[in-house]
Parts: C-alpha cells; structure tokens; sequence
C-alpha cells in the first residue's frame, strides 16, 4: 500500500559509500531521500550492501576452491523459517498487491493455505510471537517448521520467483556442501561464511537497543501480519538510517 509519507519526499541524494568487508574495500554507490522517511524506503539500498557483502564471501570461499551448491531449480532451503524485517513483510505484501490476476489471487492462496498447515500443526501461535521465543526455541521450532516442508507462496519449479526482490535472510543463506544435504538441514551443511549480516542490524533499526532480541516477522507471516499493522517506523534522514545500518554491521 502507498506510504504517503514517503511518497511526500521528493529529494534524493546520491552518494558514495566505502566498506571494508572482511578486508577487501567496496565503495558502492546509493541513492537516498535527503529529508525524513521511513526504513522502508530504503529496502533498496540495504539490499544493496546485502548483496555486496555476499559477492565478497563467495569469491573468499572460491579462492578456497569451494563451489556455491545454490542455484536455480533447487528449493530446498525454500522450506524452512525464513525471518524477515518488518519492512520486508510491508514490501512482499505490497509486491503482492501490485501482481496481476489471477496471479496475486494464487500467491495469496499459497499463503492462506500454509497458515492452515501451521494452524494444524500448532505451530501458528507461537510464530505469530516470535520476539517472546528463545533462541532455542526458535531453533526447535525451526526443525519442525521444516519437517512439514511448507513450500515459501513464493516458490515456482524449485526457484524463486520474486528473486531480485528476495528478502535480506534469503540472499545471505548460501551452501557450498552439496545441494543433496540441504533437504536434510541438521546434516553436514556447510554455508558461506558472511563478515557481517545486513538483515540484523535492519532488524534493529526500530527495536529497543537494550532487547535481547529485535524485531522480525517470520516470511510466512508476512502479509497478515503486514494488513494487520501500520508503519509505525520512526521518519529520519535517509542518509542517517543507512549510516546506522552499515554502523550495526560492526556489533
């Protein structure tokens, strides 16, 4: 849905932005509304720095002679606990919505029906709460998610189908163990290593700096609970809310 706030904001700056990642410098170049706006506004340029982040550890783990085991028409991954910013449900529930039909009426049935699957499986309590559940119960809850291999609505032949638009979580899981153990994830996975993670410190752009655990949805979730809250982010400077996210990537 439009964010009228956002859309009020008419000046942008580009501007020039180095990263040391993991020893290799990147100078990436983004474009950000100069005044007040919202997180979401910038979905973009932290999928920028998430991408610039990967491309450094996959050419690490190359240079090690590993081979990246992920690509498309192997989904397996696609069947577990995806977490996701708010932001992110915000953008898949509008990405949604501006599908042609009778697409979006099948994408959404694909996300009604894996809420039955959860519902009776009891599983759809507790994800509705995700920021009262431990790590390890999130961890245990990940392992049975799994187990039912719910299939991510957005899923066509065993590739993602929204894949330019894919979350934070989803560009930064990538296997270099063969693709054959993925459909058993509790054996011998072996996943790139990343020298920082975007998705985390975008987590915590709105959550309390003193909680233990910041804000995610999980993606399955992502358009009840996106036509269930409003954006309630708090407007800063664009530039600001990307310096906070690259300065989060160091904690």
């Amino acid at each position: 849905m439009p964010d009228e706030f956002a859309e009020d904001q008419s000046e942008w700056l580009t501007g020039t932005i180095p990263l040391n990642i993991a020893g290799v410098e990147v100078v990436l170049q983004v474009d950000a509304p100069a005044g007040p706006t919202r997180p979401r506004r910038l979905l973009p340029v932290f999928q920028q720095i998430t991408n610039a982040i990967v491309n450094v550890a996959v050419k690490k783990a190359e240079g090690k002679g590993k081979i990246i085991s992920c690509k498309a028409g192997c989904g397996a991954c696609c069947r577990q606990l995806v977490p996701i910013a708010e932001i992110e449900a915000f953008h898949l529930r509008d990405l949604v919505e501006e599908m042609d039909e009778p697409r979006k009426a099948e994408i959404k049935t694909r996300f009604t029906a894996a809420l039955e699957i959860l519902k009776s499986a009891g599983f759809l309590e507790m994800l509705e709460r995700p920021r009262e559940l431990s790590l390890e119960e999130r961890k245990t809850l990940g392992n049975e998610y799994f187990k039912l291999q719910i299939a991510c609505p957005f899923l066509e032949n065993e590739s993602c189908s929204i894949h330019p638009n894919r979350p934070l979580s989803c560009r930064e899981y990538l296997v270099t163990s063969p693709s054959e153990n993925c459909a058993r994830p509790q054996n011998n996975i072996e996943g790139v290593d990343l020298p920082a993670k975007v998705s985390i410190s975008v987590y915590a752009l709105d959550s309390d700096p003193s909680a233990k655990l910041h804000k995610w949805v999980p993606l399955i979730l992502a358009l009840e609970w996106a036509n269930a809250h409003e954006d309630d982010s708090t407007p800063r400077n664009g530039p600001d809310l990307v310096m906070d996210v690259i300065n989060g990537l160091s904690k």
